[in-house]
């Protein structure tokens, strides 16, 4: 076994790996760029190494620099994770012939299966079924177009060397086409250092399912099961699973075959990934091969118990699966979050600065409940503007699909991030969301779902009762807080009535609050601590339905999250203190909640409404990021959809078109312009 091993990578990967390779009782060395210094796998590893400048193509992909850490550590292998030279088949020849053991597939199966062209060729010579399309090499858009036209619209455009859903597009027409075509070859470029692109049709409707497969060096290989990564967004996943609603036990084991039989023809020796693009109907077509770990393994581990990265290491230092294909198992079900620096009242586009508070729910197995999360930062960190947006995974296990999409829920309730923008309000809405509790998925499910972007979610009905009550108890603990404030004057004692006007975004709910005067109700069972406060709130929604419940919570001022019993279940609310109220969020639902005394609320129905400028007449920068180009001249009239100006942050370039006609007035930025968020690129007349 191996007593160093560097990890050519950085972000939770990187501090994914460091874990496990410290239970087995290896030293690692980290590599990290100026950007990185102070990043948290830095700072996790036994040694580090700073290898470039922030770009990814003078520290991270740099072959001659990771080469040059292992000699000046002693680093006898190296862990590629994901992304960067993972999949580039340089690399393990580079480490090889400088006598350093690649922790990953061979160089042959990485130019067989890592190249996606390559990888239907070979798929194509082993008779397994592949979506129809174009493998050859694409001389321009006009050959895109002629292409797109012989194979029938929908088309997917995609990078060869591609991953991550960066350098793909799916265009419905030949205009699509063309505009998709220079932007795939200009992401891949970017990001992979490799601009071919291919074509092939788009199956409408479809389920992104994939098999892990794990191979050693003596031949063996083994499946462990499926993992369905059906909703994603830009082509990127967001949410997977393991195993999947769609599939039954026949189906499981076709593919499973079919990937281990692929990964044999190709004599793959690592941990691997199989994709198939798959129909309602349970047909399925093969559609890439990942030569390297997943982002989203972690759910096959939990559903296996067994150590992806642990094994990666096993077979690298060249022992034998320790495990046959009738020694793997599924148990319970997986749920994994992806939690990215991005907003999604703003289209999802990439948010960068610092996390002034990171507190993620704390990892734990309980019940038959585990709750992992991976990640590479913390506190006080900054999320950078030259890699993945990526914070953490947040991943659940449990018995059934339905308890581990609960665990998940409440989960990313408890999931608090400040400083930044971030997508935990999207994720909570689609883990509340009942096409998704139903299984019924295609990769088409948020652009459906969500046709109209993601808007916050207003509270009604039983949230807005949790967010209400919530609101009250921590008026009532604060109210409580400044009554016994010392020093005083004295005089006659304070008596607080118990009457309350609530305001949730405008809305009003009659509430009265009633201190420490009841025991546990709806099943509870025990004493209260002492630390716990417990109210009675009764609330009449305008002219609707009244009721009372139980609050009970430990929750004291400067907590930013309030977890506590509604009615005896158990909730987390995000909070956010603002002058005389708070911002509420659970359940993907966002409130501004005011509490008031009557005369308060009195006094509050007659200020007046503001409003937000019209900025309607400009074009802002919606991100940080950089001008790839301007597509409009100042005297310019431009129609509603045209493309103004291209923005690339975070490895994504990003299309900025007109809202409505217009004529352009001004230009205030230039291409290769870094901007801040909101700076003003152009204005219209």
């Amino acid at each position: 076994m191996f007593k160093r091993i560097l990890i050519a990578n950085r972000g939770e990967i990187a501090c994914r790996v460091i874990k496990t390779a410290r239970r087995m009782g290896i030293e690692t060395v980290a590599v990290y760029s100026e950007a990185d210094r102070d990043a948290l796998h830095v700072e996790m590893a036994d040694d580090a190494v700073l290898i470039g400048p922030p770009a990814a193509s003078e520290s991270y992909l740099s072959i001659d620099k990771i080469v040059a850490a292992c000699r000046k550590t002693g680093a006898e292998a190296v862990h590629p994770g994901y992304g960067f030279l993972s999949e580039r088949e340089a690399f393990p020849r580079a480490l090889e012939k400088a006598g350093i053991v690649f922790i990953g597939p061979n160089a042959g199966a990485i130019a067989a299966m890592g190249d996606k062209i390559e990888s239907k060729k070979a798929a194509a010579k082993a008779r397994v079924s592949t979506v129809p399309g174009h493998l050859g090499v694409i001389e321009d858009e006009k050959h895109a177009v002629k292409i797109a036209d012989e194979i029938g619209y929908p088309v997917m455009i995609k990078a060869s060397a591609g991953g991550g859903g960066k350098g793909m597009r799916i265009a419905h027409s030949k205009s699509e086409v063309a505009e998709g075509f220079n932007l795939a070859r200009a992401e891949a470029k970017s990001s992979f250092g490799d601009d071919r692109v291919f074509i092939e049709k788009f199956i409408v409707d479809p389920r992104h399912i994939e098999i892990q497969v794990l191979g050693d060096k003596h031949g063996h290989v083994i499946h462990l099961g499926e993992r369905e990564c059906s909703i994603q967004r830009r082509n990127q996943k967001v949410i997977e699973e393991a195993p999947s609603p769609l599939l039954d036990e026949t189906t499981r084991r076709r593919m499973g075959e079919q990937a281990v039989a692929l990964a044999k023809a190709v004599k793959y020796d690592s941990a691997g990934t199989v994709e198939f693009v798959a129909g309602q109907d349970r047909s399925f077509y093969f559609l890439e091969m990942n030569t390297r770990l997943q982002v989203e393994h972690p759910v096959t581990e939990l559903v296996t118990g067994i150590d992806l990265v642990e094994q990666m290491i096993r077979v690298a230092a060249g022992e034998k699966l320790s495990l046959a294909q009738k020694d793997v198992t599924l148990t319970g079900w997986a749920v994994e979050s992806r939690v990215y620096a991005e907003d999604p009242f703003r289209n999802f586009l990439p948010s960068i600065g610092r996390l002034v508070k990171y507190r993620p729910p704390a990892e734990a197995s309980h019940d038959g409940v585990t709750i992992r999360n991976d990640t590479g930062v913390q506190e006080g960190g900054e999320i950078s503007i030259h890699y993945d947006p990526m914070i953490a995974k947040l991943v659940t296990h449990a018995p059934s699909r339905a308890a581990a999409i609960e665990a998940q829920s409440a989960a990313l309730d408890s999931f608090y991030i400040d400083g930044i923008r971030h997508n935990i309000p999207f994720l909570s809405a689609l883990m509340n969301h009942p096409r998704w509790r139903a299984g019924e998925l295609s990769t088409g499910f948020i652009a459906e779902e969500f046709r109209d972007g993601f808007k916050p979610i207003a509270p009604e009905g039983e949230r807005a009762r949790v967010i209400a009550a919530a609101a009250a108890a921590i008026d009532h603990r604060l109210g409580a807080r400044k009554r016994k404030i010392s020093g005083q004057m004295t005089g006659r004692p304070v008596t607080r009535a118990t009457a309350r006007s609530d305001w949730l975004n405008g809305q009003e709910y009659i509430l009265d609050v009633t201190a420490g005067v009841v025991r546990f109700g709806d099943g509870l069972e025990g004493a209260r601590p002492a630390s716990e406060d417990c109210v009675r709130v009764s609330y009449r929604e305008g002219a609707g339905a009244a009721g009372e419940v139980e609050v009970v919570s430990s929750w004291k001022p400067g907590d930013p999250v309030w977890h506590g019993r509604v009615g005896g279940r158990h909730v987390a609310v995000q909070v956010r203190c603002l002058p005389n109220g708070f911002d509420l969020t659970w359940q993907g639902a966002q409130a501004r909640a005011y509490v008031y005394t009557e005369s308060e609320a009195a006094a509050a129905r007659l200020m007046p409404v503001t409003s937000a400028a019209d900025s309607g007449k400009k074009l802002l920068c919606p991100m940080p990021g950089l001008v790839v180009s301007i597509a409009v001249n100042e005297g310019q009239e431009v129609k509603a959809g045209e493309t103004l100006a291209v923005v690339e942050a975070m490895k994504m370039q990003n299309v900025l078109r007109a809202e409505r006609d217009g004529t352009v007035r001004k230009i205030h930025a230039a291409a290769g312009a870094t901007l801040a968020v909101d700076a003003l690129i152009l204005e219209f007349a």
